[in-house]
């Protein structure tokens, strides 16, 4: 969507939406009061009407004033002046964003330039509301026969205050706009059906993403590839499925090479299972369809990597998705079974639906080889997080302080929360096992950070952090659909890594 700034009276803009600001107790902005003054106070009578409380997030469209060259005008809650941090300014913006997209304006300007967010510039306020309106802006059509209403806004306007840099501004769009984008393609890649959204899709999705890229290029391991390098965890997962796992590896060249030396490059591993019976551990059939989001890591992933290339950061990044399918059959994978990892660490697979952790371990040893500055694994992995957490926040565990509390702050600041879970070695025994190295759960107890610590058996060789977003990567029930989260916070740590 085309954003600009645009400084104007906001009653003289010929816009199909103008977009104004109303605080608690009904104050009013000082845009708001310039379309009050100039429509003859007819603002200030209709609000007497009691139809509009101002509260944050809340929004009420009305259909042209008298003296207001705009079409419609839409009211959007601040609430209390005091109280505007970032996360009630993400609720005003979100609400906007909405309220616009659901109309059938083509055009819209956002008369907030007197708006002040605690803790944050007007930049961030541009950024924002850019992503917003481009996460606000998907709609699923790919599987549905019937024509999907797509939004009709195509392009808005940002009023400024004084002295506001244009060309800050349009760096903030541009980010923004990447960002919501990113977001938009995993959100597509999640809610896709298991039987579009194979491996191998996986896979051709990477590949186009990369065309035409210089600077990203993509790889994919097959099946054989991967047992040569003997990936026995990766390949007991998809034993039973009729699709072949693929390990996609992305590598995005950003970073200039001082003395012909490239810096080591930060990475992302996403856990890509496409759709998760459980395997011979199989699960319940009720809500079984959800598990199609299972893959919502690596979705994240790509989306990541999406808005990454969009941005063109100055920095090196790999990615690597590790897609299986899991199913039973005559070949499947069975509890009790032992199997050797890249690593060359033995299995004890006692559980055939603690399928993740044993992808990602042989993509995390695959990492290695990129010798890289951190490592960033996103699952959907447990149901203890799902348990603890509920849809609110994600876990993190980690094997390093300080880019545990980088995750931390990133998650605080692109409003995509994180809460870290210990990872103390006296929970390390309960994956003893009296036949391997190591078995693949830990009992019923501790069920995220047992997992955690099954994974870091494979992260001693670099800083690395795991995100459990098996409670946030979709909705269920009515609202059933993927969030597109973390990509903010994936791109809001690594931002920060090529400032």
């Amino acid at each position: 969507m085309k954003a600009a700034l645009k400084t104007a009276k906001p009653a003289s803009v010929s816009s199909d939406c103008l977009v104004l600001a109303i605080g608690a107790e009904l104050a009013l902005s000082p845009e708001a009061r310039e379309v009050d003054a100039a429509s003859a106070k007819r603002l200030s009578r209709l609000l007497a009407n009691g139809d509009f409380d101002g509260a944050v997030g809340s929004s009420l469209m009305l259909q042209g004033l008298d003296g207001i060259k705009a079409k419609r005008i839409l009211l959007v809650g601040s609430g209390e002046a005091k109280k505007l941090d970032t996360k009630a300014a993400k609720s005003l913006i979100a609400a906007a964003a909405k309220a616009a997209l659901a109309s059938k304006a083509k055009d819209a300007h956002f008369a907030l330039a007197s708006l002040v967010v605690k803790g944050a510039d007007f930049s961030w306020i541009a950024e924002r509301l850019a992503t917003e309106l481009e996460d606000s802006s998907y709609r699923y059509a790919t599987t549905k026969s019937s024509k999907v209403s797509l939004p009709t806004l195509k392009s808005i306007t940002l009023a400024a205050p004084k002295g506001t840099s244009r060309a800050r501004m349009d760096k903030a769009f541009a980010a923004g706009r990447a960002t919501g984008r990113g977001i938009n393609v995993a959100k597509q890649l999640g809610n896709l059906p298991g039987n579009i959204a194979t491996p191998t899709f996986l896979a051709q999705e990477a590949l186009a993403l990369a065309k035409g890229k210089s600077k990203l290029s993509v790889k994919v391991l097959s099946e054989k590839q991967m047992a040569r390098l003997g990936m026995g965890s990766l390949l007991s997962v998809s034993a039973g499925s009729k699709e072949e796992a693929q390990l996609i590896v992305m590598e995005y060249k950003g970073a200039k090479a001082g003395k012909g030396k490239r810096p080591a490059p930060h990475c992302l591993v996403g856990k890509g299972i496409t759709f998760d019976t459980g395997g011979i551990s199989l699960k319940g059939g009720a809500m079984m369809d959800e598990m199609k989001f299972d893959m919502c890591g690596a979705a994240s992933v790509i989306g990541t990597m999406s808005a990454i290339v969009e941005m063109q950061l100055p920095l090196d990044i790999v990615a690597i998705v590790a897609a299986a399918e899991n199913m039973p059959s005559g070949k499947a994978t069975k509890p009790g079974d032992i199997v050797t990892s890249m690593s060359g660490r033995t299995i004890e697979i006692l559980n055939t639906d603690a399928e993740g952790r044993l992808v990602l371990c042989d993509a995390l040893t695959y990492a290695e080889r990129f010798k890289p500055a951190s490592v960033i694994d996103v699952a959907t992995l447990t149901g203890a997080a799902v348990a603890t957490f509920g849809s609110h926040v994600s876990a993190m565990l980690a094997n390093d302080d300080e880019l545990a509390g980088e995750l931390i702050d990133c998650g605080n600041a692109s409003l995509d929360p994180i809460w870290q879970l210990p990872l103390h070695d006296e929970y390390q025994g309960l994956l003893d096992s009296n036949f391997a190295d190591i078995a693949n759960i830990g009992g019923p107890k501790a069920g995220t950070i047992t997992a955690a610590c099954f994974l870091s058996r494979f992260t001693t060789k670099f800083k690395w952090a795991h995100l459990d977003i098996a409670g946030t990567a979709w909705h269920g029930g009515a609202a059933k659909g993927a969030t597109g989260r973390p990509v903010s916070l994936l791109v809001e740590y690594l931002r920060r890594r090529a400032a």
